[in-house]
């Protein structure tokens, strides 16, 4: 969806300066900025894959800026028309089956979307890595001439379950390819990749993000079908009114 998401900024289509010259914060903006601009509009998939049973969701996403975001169920039926608004750092549902608009509540962000493997706040990106998270460049574990590697831990004032946060960047395109969460006891309790590279809207990002939550065995596979950057939409889109229209 940070379907959003969520996926949240702007991505530029040509080579950034050598590292030396960028710092880590310039680079966990461009991660945070990826799939946004101005405005967005983008048409996308949610594939939920568990040991039980999967499920798929075609979603239609509006943002604004790093601030606002509308997302609307488009499919399957029993979920259709079901939105979720983001303001700032609020938020709330709307279930057109009862008519009514909820807010999630703080103590909620973290809790799964619509039953998937992404977090409320991963979705509405209300955490931004430059800004809520101390940053560290460090050797990558695996492969250091063709990945950069950043270490992340909360601030003391971010409001998180993750005790750290690894991410892994392309050297030669500062593509995303890795993002590790950690808990308290530095168990790995998610893993975020970044697929399917290609051109769209203009930009060049990746268009599949599969996260894997390791205990559940359980993936949600999200799937950029179509993105329009900077479209012409009515500014009262991210309004309690357009919540509730159809």
């Amino acid at each position: 969806m940070k379907l959003i998401c969520c996926f949240t900024f702007l991505l530029l289509n040509f080579p950034f300066p050598a590292f030396a010259e960028t710092s880590v914060e310039d680079l966990l903006d461009k991660v945070d900025e990826l799939y946004r601009s101005d405005s967005s509009h983008a048409a996308m998939e949610m594939q939920i894959v568990t040991e039980n049973w999967e499920r798929t969701t075609e979603m239609e996403v509006w943002s604004r800026g790093m601030n606002d975001t509308l997302i609307k169920i488009l499919s399957p039926r029993k979920d259709k028309g079901i939105k979720t608004l983001k303001l700032g750092k609020q938020m709330w549902n709307y279930f057109p089956k009862i008519n009514k608009v909820l807010k999630v509540p703080p103590s909620m962000m973290m809790n799964s979307w619509m039953g998937s493997d992404f977090s409320n706040d991963d979705l509405v990106k209300e955490n931004t890595l430059a800004h809520n998270f101390i940053s560290k460049l460090e050797a990558h574990p695996s492969e250091p001439d063709k990945l950069y590697f950043i270490v992340l831990r909360p601030k003391e004032d971010t409001v998180t379950v993750w005790a750290k946060i690894s991410i892994s960047i392309r050297r030669a395109d500062l593509m995303p390819v890795e993002q590790i969460y950690y808990d308290e006891q530095g168990e790995k309790k998610r893993v975020m990749e970044f697929r399917e590279i290609q051109q769209m809207g203009g930009k060049i990002i990746p268009t599949v993000m599969e996260m894997r939550t390791l205990k559940k065995n359980s993936k949600t596979l999200i799937r950029y079908k179509s993105i329009n950057y900077n479209p012409d939409f009515s500014e009262n889109i991210f309004s309690f009114n357009r919540l509730r229209r159809k």
